[in-house]
């Protein structure tokens, strides 16, 4: 790796993220992006960049230094005795997360959305890292139809952080609806009422509940989609509700 171009190659590899996510999710074009891998980022990017990335400015621009923040600060002891590195959380550069769906229950004809046992997908931590995730908020789903097409396709896996529920008007949100997974946009609405709306709105319309229908219907917000093949930009700070 000579030149930061190569080194983001690498991390968006580490990070599960093709070239035309990270230009889609950077608002600038996937030619941009080559161009970057051949010459370089530019200096003008690079702090954005590395932030994102949840990598070290100097390491992404010359491969100098420590790559993540927080490494390489302990240095030996003037006797000769090292201190001990600190150790990143497991050890590990991938993180397990729970995978969710819509599983039957014993009624006959119901479902309800619940963790599939035994089964896990790894994500980057450093995409966790980056959208200010907690690890023990992080989990998955699949997206079901083409509700949020072009946006999120058919069977692409969801990040959701279930330490956000609270509604930020035009944000992304993984609902259970009596049972059923959904991905919707969220609008407050006066009264307690939420205004549900799809991406592919030619195909779905908006759908609108009041405060009594969302407790009939079972309707909660499972958590605020940060994840889906590429990073959410419009990253917010939690928010109690």
């Amino acid at each position: 790796m000579n030149t930061s171009g190569d080194r983001l190659r690498i991390l968006l590899r580490e990070c599960h993220l093709s070239a035309t996510d990270f230009a889609a999710n950077r608002k600038v074009t996937p030619q941009h992006v080559n161009n970057w891998f051949k010459r370089g980022i530019p200096m003008a990017r690079m702090e954005e960049v590395a932030e994102l990335l949840s990598v070290n400015v100097r390491w992404l621009r010359s491969g100098d230094g420590p790559k993540h923040p927080g490494e390489g600060r302990y240095r030996p002891a003037m006797n000769g005795l090292s201190n001990p590195r600190p150790e990143r959380i497991n050890g590990r550069d991938e993180l397990d997360m729970p995978v969710y769906t819509e599983l039957q229950t014993q009624s006959p004809g119901r479902s309800a959305v619940s963790e599939i046992p035994n089964h896990k997908v790894r994500l980057a931590r450093r995409v966790l890292e980056a959208m200010d995730v907690e690890q023990h908020n992080a989990i998955c789903v699949a997206m079901v139809g083409n509700s949020m097409a072009d946006k999120i396709q058919d069977g692409s896996l969801i990040g959701v952080d279930r330490g956000r529920t609270h509604v930020i008007d035009g944000e992304m949100y993984a609902l259970e609806h009596d049972g059923m997974l959904r991905v919707k946009y969220l609008y407050r609405l006066p009264g307690g009422a939420l205004r549900l709306r799809s991406h592919n709105a030619t195909e779905y319309p908006d759908e609108i509940f009041t405060a009594e229908q969302i407790h009939e219907q079972n309707i909660h917000i499972l958590g605020w989609i940060f994840w889906w093949s590429t990073l959410n930009n419009r990253r917010h700070p939690a928010t109690m509700p």
